[in-house]
């Protein structure tokens, strides 16, 4: 018998949703990619703490290393206390290190080096920036903290750079100093302001093109100590440009949440590699597809993943910098924590109609684990919002 729920519309209309409870198979070990794919995790927040969730994070540290350890077993590697993370929107520098150590730590050697850790300046308070000086001494002192670590890094835009810079030669010297601390190639991350609105003007040009010369000039000079770059604009032309101009040897990883199946896929010449929020709730399709990818498999690959398209655009629609909410919701839906509790309370900047439909395309794309249970709290939520499923 089908699972039957009545859902909210965009108006409040209630309407009678018949699920398809057919969940994606999982494919079995050893995975065998021909794409490297980071999921950026999220964190699960303790429902319990006794701290008011404004005065700091307070995160449910089984909960949330059971959820790296699912994604570990899937194949994916971990971008760890990145943006989906609510890495400067709820998780402060202190709570991103002792996060990186408790992942790190429980991970196994070969497996630590799957494990990539985002390094920014969110613990200079942009307004406290003063020069150029104090955003390297800051990334110096995350950077060295995480190697310290025997992490590998992410190199995360920085509000403080934006702040201060004032032409682009401005944040090639940072970058300058910043990638010869390294102690191995990183993966710099272009985060576009969409997701984070202190970003804009990012490698100090409003256009694209001219950003762009400026990524490129940098990568060129340090291809070194560069493994690759992360861009999260949601515009697969523009990802497209700056992957065709990149030097040998330096990857692109996909940050857009919008269009990453048919930029992993590539154009039978160039493709990109992933780092996404979006493999955080799409997990098991995403190993999936690979898998089918790496075989040699393209109308298979398009089958699983085509479908988690529409979910990841609903989830990453304006104002985009609260994607995650959707992310922890179908986390909650699917078992991985208790409760759907964010660090912040940050689950309240979606309405109920927004988490209405995430359910029914989750469910068109497979993705409820187990649907009796995703319905059950589905409801749950509803009545707690005043409506009957």
């Amino acid at each position: 018998m089908a699972l039957v729920l009545d859902l909210p519309d965009e108006r409040g209309r209630a309407v009678a949703y018949a699920m398809r409870a057919t969940p994606v198979a999982a494919s079995p070990s050893p995975h065998r990619f021909n794409r490297i794919a980071f999921s950026a995790a999220h964190v699960v927040a303790d429902p319990f703490a006794a701290r008011e969730p404004s005065l700091g994070p307070s995160i449910d540290w089984k909960a949330t290393h059971a959820f790296r350890r699912h994604l570990l077993d899937l194949g994916l590697n971990i971008a760890e206390a990145m943006d989906t993370a609510q890495r400067g929107f709820g998780l402060d520098w202190s709570g991103a290190l002792e996060l990186a150590t408790r992942t790190l730590d429980a991970a196994s050697t070969d497996e630590r080096e799957r494990i990539y850790t985002g390094v920014g300046t969110d613990h200079l308070a942009p307004a406290e920036a003063r020069g150029l000086d104090d955003v390297v001494r800051a990334y110096g002192e995350q950077i060295e903290a995480v190697q310290k670590l025997g992490g590998r890094v992410i190199l995360m835009a920085s509000r403080a750079l934006a702040r201060v810079a004032r032409s682009p030669a401005d944040y090639a010297s940072v970058y300058a100093k910043v990638l010869a601390m390294a102690d191995k190639p990183v993966i710099l991350h272009w985060l576009g302001e969409m997701f984070d609105p202190a970003l804009a003007g990012y490698w100090g040009a409003r256009d694209f093109e001219a950003a762009m010369g400026v990524v490129l000039d940098v990568i060129a000079r340090h291809a070194g100590r560069i493994d690759g770059i992360k861009i999260s604009l949601l515009d697969a032309d523009k990802e497209i440009a700056l992957r065709s101009r990149l030097p040998a040897g330096v990857r692109m990883y996909t940050g857009d949440d919008f269009n990453y199946a048919e930029l992993i896929a590539g154009d039978g010449v160039r493709h990109s590699d992933g780092l996404l929020g979006i493999f955080d709730p799409i997990a098991p399709a995403a190993a999936a597809a690979l898998t089918r990818l790496g075989a040699g498999d393209r109308a298979g690959y398009d089958a699983i993943l085509a479908p988690t398209v529409p979910l990841s655009r609903k989830i990453f629609e304006a104002p985009t910098q609260f994607y995650k909410a959707g992310v922890v919701f179908l986390a909650w839906l699917n078992g991985f924590q208790d409760a759907f509790v964010m660090l912040g309370g940050m689950e309240a900047q979606r309405d109920i109609a927004h988490y209405a439909e995430v359910f029914r395309l989750a469910d068109r794309a497979g993705l409820l684990i187990d649907p009796e249970r995703a319905c059950a709290r589905m409801k749950g939520l509803l009545a707690a919002r005043g409506l009957e499923a």
